[in-house]
């Protein structure tokens, strides 16, 4: 019922243009063999005729190919950038970063399987402030 209201108003909006079916009917009807034939031979040539139809309609040349791409090649760089630059923003302004904390770790999280080769064994390259109570050991010791 839908689908004829549709198809009604489809052809009355048209005008006098023919509103084309499809048909998905792929079997000939049952008959001889030489009718069966010249109908699965008509369904074909009428396959490829629409076909045809529909490639011409739709042909576009290499440069207006080209030119649809870096039309949206450039809208995608006109929404791609606020988004990226907007995301940034939101990321040094609002999430937290992890950092380690000061002060001294928890044992568990201390443990050293060997030691460092360098002057101070048990600091670490990057930890300072062990450096620095290191260095005042062996000054101590040394002196």
């Amino acid at each position: 019922m839908f689908a004829a209201r549709t198809l009604a108003r489809t052809a009355a909006r048209q005008g006098t243009q023919a509103v084309q079916r499809r048909s998905n009917q792929t079997v000939p009807r049952l008959g001889s063999e030489a009718e069966m034939e010249a109908e699965a031979i008509a369904h074909l040539r009428a396959r490829v005729r629409r076909q045809k139809e529909i490639m011409e309609a739709t042909e576009h040349s290499a440069e207006e190919e080209l030119a649809e791409m870096w039309k949206w090649v450039k809208i995608s760089a006109v929404v791609a950038t606020p988004v990226c630059i907007l995301s940034i923003i939101k990321d040094v302004l609002f999430v937290p970063h992890a950092h380690r904390g000061h002060g001294p770790m928890p044992d568990y999280m201390a443990i050293q399987v060997k030691e460092f080769p360098w002057e101070c064994e048990t600091c670490a390259l990057f930890d300072l402030e062990c450096w620095k109570k290191c260095r005042a050991e062996q000054a101590a010791e040394g002196a």
